[in-house]
């Protein structure tokens, strides 16, 4: 551990904070910052600043002094597992994308057309892994949408809510699929 004396410059190991020694008991320094705070410290929460420049501080002293401010421990590196953020899968459920022309079909017809694209997507999704899927129904009269709400809810592992309303405004629903690892 380093001695200091009145007079040192000093600059601290967690913060951005440099001053002068003001005065040194056993195990305590005061210090008087560069912003006029008169702080009291231990020795080794600080660093020696060098007199020639009292910005430099290399690298072998901040790795010292944070070894013996450890006591000589290894820090280890905590790991982020950083998720890879994907975009959804979309899944245009107009009438007009789904088939060439309506012509003979009845709105149940219809309707029961779209569900069903619906599921298969969902199944696809489910059985590739897939863990977004953007169900674009359009605003109408709501009948889709609430037989989509029905639909999905008889699955445990799936949540919905609104699309990103700047993208799809409000005529799509968000499925997230909770996957096991």
């Amino acid at each position: 551990m380093r001695t200091f004396r009145v007079g040192d410059r000093i600059e601290t190991v967690d913060d951005n904070i440099r001053g002068e020694v003001t005065a040194v008991s056993p195990g305590r320094i005061r210090v008087i910052t560069e912003d006029g705070f008169e702080l009291e410290m231990e020795p080794q929460e600080v660093l020696l600043m060098p007199e020639s420049d009292a910005l430099k501080v290399s690298n072998v002293d901040v790795s010292r002094a944070m070894r013996e401010k450890h006591g000589g421990q290894k820090q280890k590196k905590k790991s982020v597992k950083r998720e890879k953020i994907e975009p959804p899968m979309e899944v245009d459920l107009h009438i007009h994308q789904l088939t060439q022309t309506t012509r003979g079909l009845t709105n149940h017809d219809m309707l029961t057309l779209q569900l069903d694209t619906a599921k298969r997507q969902l199944e696809f999704a489910i059985s590739k892994r897939i863990r977004r899927i953007v169900f674009i129904h359009g605003v109408g009269e709501g009948v889709l949408r609430t037989e989509l709400e029905y639909l999905f809810g008889r699955y445990d592992n799936v949540s919905w809510y609104d699309a990103d309303y700047q993208k799809y405004g409000l005529g799509a629903t968000e499925v997230y699929i909770y996957q096991n690892p």
